[in-house]
């Protein structure tokens, strides 16, 4: 009897290994950041593990170089990057993994040059952080989501040949449920069409553009740079000169100063989430377009 049940265990794991969907055989995928990660989930489903670097409540410019990243990337199938200059530390955790087999796509070489905003002629240190490839933080126009999910789709089809089909139709689903909230976010955001906003970082050109906001002014003087006590009188007097709605910070950066300029100012502080993750009930892409756009409208219906 002990070696039936002993035999049986042994099938039972082998199956666990080989069968397609058994936990062992998941694709492990890393990614940058949170937004990277939840987009390969919709179109991993349940053949991939994803787990981002970048946590959503913590600024992606700037990840601290951890030997657990390194392991976790040694480990890994597939690791995601933003591009564009914003993960460059990624590179580092690439080459400490010493992950030969690994299969690493680069989504912004997916996004067409008219698709880019703010590509500079020249950079330079004066400029502040300016990415010579244009404004990073290309996912928050949801159009762009579909672009992501397309490099994703190729590189788990690449890794998982198998998976490919699977991986394509989840790819399609994802694509046509973004297309209906595209089209859903768009009439919900209507009256924010004209609204100005300040925000502490220039995070938002892409998110703006999609739903007919302005940006009026950053308390960074410049990317990364700051905010200096002259420039945040300058803001102050932007503030009162125009009808802003808010001022707005991401969830890494401190609070002391938008909610100073909200006490001189009366208009009010609030956290808009770059990133999936940025608050515990923002779980997914949809999710956070959903959050942002009705924390806008409250504020426009002031």
């Amino acid at each position: 009897m002990r070696t039936t049940r002993t035999s049986v265990s042994a099938v039972l794991a082998l199956a666990a290994v080989l069968l397609p969907g058994g936990a062992a055989a998941k694709l492990r995928v890393v990614t940058s950041t949170s937004d990277l990660a939840a987009i390969a989930r919709e179109v991993g489903g349940d053949r991939i593990e994803a787990e981002s670097i970048a946590q959503g409540n913590q600024d992606p410019h700037f990840v601290e170089l951890l030997p657990s990243y390194m392991m976790r990337v040694r480990k890994a199938d597939v690791y995601v990057k933003v591009g564009m200059e914003l993960d460059y530390w990624a590179q580092a955790i690439l080459d400490g993994s010493r992950n030969t087999k690994l299969q690493v796509v680069d989504c912004s070489l997916k996004l067409p040059l008219e698709r880019r905003l703010e590509v500079p002629t020249r950079v330079d240190a004066s400029m502040g952080d300016v990415h010579k490839y244009g404004n990073p933080h290309y996912w928050l126009d949801p159009a762009n989501g579909k672009v992501i999910a397309e490099a994703i789709a190729e590189a788990l089809a690449k890794a998982d040949p198998a998976g490919a089909a699977a991986y394509e139709s989840n790819r399609e689903a994802f694509a046509s449920r973004l297309d209906a909230k595209i089209a859903e976010w768009t009439r919900k955001a209507a009256p924010l069409d004209g609204m100005r906003i300040v925000t502490y970082h220039n995070s938002w050109p892409y998110f703006t553009r999609a739903f007919g906001i302005e940006v009026a002014e950053w308390l960074e003087p410049k990317p990364g740079v700051k905010p200096s006590p002259t420039h945040l009188r300058e803001v102050i007097d932007v503030i009162r000169k125009q009808k802003v709605a808010a001022v707005a910070f991401e969830p890494y950066f401190e609070a002391r100063t938008p909610e100073m300029i909200s006490r001189e100012t009366g208009v009010p502080a609030i956290t808009l989430l770059p990133s999936v993750g940025g608050v515990p009930e923002v779980k997914d892409y949809f999710q956070l377009f959903d959050y942002n756009l009705a924390l806008l409208a409250s504020k426009a219906a002031r």
